[in-house]
């Protein structure tokens, strides 16, 4: 495993532990998407079917098995706890995900290396980790300022996708790693959707002000 590889996997941890702090320390889920948190589950649910099947390190099984419970719990949380769920901005959090499910399994359907159940499943995983954040993202611009802890967990998240396509190009130079193209498109699209965010972000923290996202 090479340093962009467990940066990102790092990164995408951190994400996750970020906005579990948020929602435990202050017993609110204000300001993020529960669309977008059950847009992850649905991806980690459909790509890490392997883990039914074979088995490849420690490290991968932990780190696939933490994805999945942490982020399930983030959405019963939202769903279900009687203090988390009443901040939650349902008003705002308007996105019509189910479009993005729709448009995800059309493509997992029509592109993928090969036309199995378990095939198509990642294939539509990786196409909608592309456009998961979206509603966060909108979220986000919709309520104007977000919070610090808020602005953390999208920017780490971000940065994850953005270490696994160095990962990517250091493979390939290195081990003549070719990754699937379905990957390398979706994580382009997926990087590319953050630059925005990125470039306000690095704007608040360079003059130390409160992030905000213009409407």
């Amino acid at each position: 495993m090479n340093v962009f590889r467990f940066a990102g996997d790092m990164s995408h941890l951190i994400s996750i532990l970020v906005l579990l702090l948020k929602i435990y320390a202050t017993r609110s889920c204000s300001g993020i998407s529960l669309k977008t948190q059950e847009l992850y589950a649905l991806v980690f649910l459909t790509r890490y079917l392997d883990l039914l099947t074979d088995f490849i390190s420690v490290y991968n099984t932990v780190m696939k098995v933490v994805f999945i419970s942490s982020t399930v719990a983030i959405v019963w949380c939202m769903r279900r706890h009687p203090v988390v769920r009443r901040s939650y901005d349902r008003d705002q959090d308007t996105f019509r995900h189910y479009f993005l499910v729709g448009g995800s399994l059309l493509l997992g359907l029509i592109f993928n290396d090969r036309f199995t159940v378990k095939e198509v499943l990642w294939a539509f995983s990786i196409y909608l980790e592309a456009v998961a954040i979206l509603p966060q993202l909108v979220l986000l611009q919709r309520s104007g300022n977000v919070d610090n802890l808020t602005g953390q967990y999208v920017f780490f998240l971000g940065a994850y996708r953005a270490l696994y396509i160095l990962n990517w190009i250091y493979r390939y130079f290195t081990e003549n790693h070719y990754s699937r193209w379905i990957s390398w498109i979706a994580g382009l699209v997926q990087t590319g959707l953050y630059a925005d965010f990125f470039y306000y972000y690095f704007l608040s923290w360079k003059n130390n002000v409160k992030l905000q996202l213009p409407a």
